[in-house]
């Protein structure tokens, strides 16, 4: 359950160009709706074939996503220890990372409901936070809410909490630990190979 409703967070985010004037709000709810509704009619992805879902999450999630600043905020303390390269190398690996794990749960969506709350922010704010309910049929709803920032390309999402439980921060005693032990090097070969492994899991499955 928990692994859908991060993937149902990046799903939200499918955006056109134009959406960039929307208030965020907005745009989070007509996104959902529309995203919700490819998932709905197709029947592959629904089936679990990882090409469209891969596709979906490439062309449609990935844009509006800030992955230079996620990854910073999941390095916490060590992101200034990392140079220009390795940061290059530590977002590319982040971002693949967090597509592997959560296209593979696109499939599972089936009946979840997704309420939108009233946004709570004034006009002129840059740095909002939207919220919103996914309801399921037999289980308690659960709250995801997006930290977004205004940007010269649109509203851009930097951190989803789910259940009061943040991406980024969950991340972020692994990624301490891992350069606590072996560098911001030994943390960078963790990501390859776990990118990896999941790569190699993905492939062996029927399509």
């Amino acid at each position: 359950m928990m692994k859908l409703l991060f993937a149902l967070c990046f799903s939200v985010f499918a955006a056109a160009a134009s959406a960039q004037d929307i208030a965020p709000d907005a745009q989070v709810k007509k996104i959902t709706n529309e995203v919700i509704e490819v998932i709905k009619q197709d029947k592959d992805i629904q089936a679990g074939n990882r090409k469209k879902i891969d596709q979906l999450v490439d062309a449609k999630v990935l844009p509006h996503f800030n992955f230079s600043r996620m990854t910073a905020l999941a390095m916490g303390r060590n992101w200034p220890k990392a140079n220009t390269e390795q940061q290059k190398i530590l977002t590319n690996e982040f971002r693949t990372l967090l597509v592997h794990t959560y296209s593979g749960a696109l499939s599972t969506y089936k009946n979840q409901v997704i309420e939108f709350k009233p946004l709570r922010a004034a006009a002129g704010d840059t740095d909002v936070t939207v919220r919103t309910q996914v309801k399921q049929p037999g289980t308690e709803p659960v709250s995801i809410d997006y930290g977004m920032e205004k940007t010269p390309n649109g509203w851009k999402v930097y951190d989803v909490v789910v259940g009061g439980v943040s991406l980024v921060t969950n991340y972020r005693e692994t990624f301490n630990a891992e350069i606590r032990d072996a560098g911001v090097d030994g943390l960078i070969k963790s990501l390859v190979s776990k990118n990896r492994s999941l790569e190699t899991q993905a492939s062996s499955k029927p399509k």
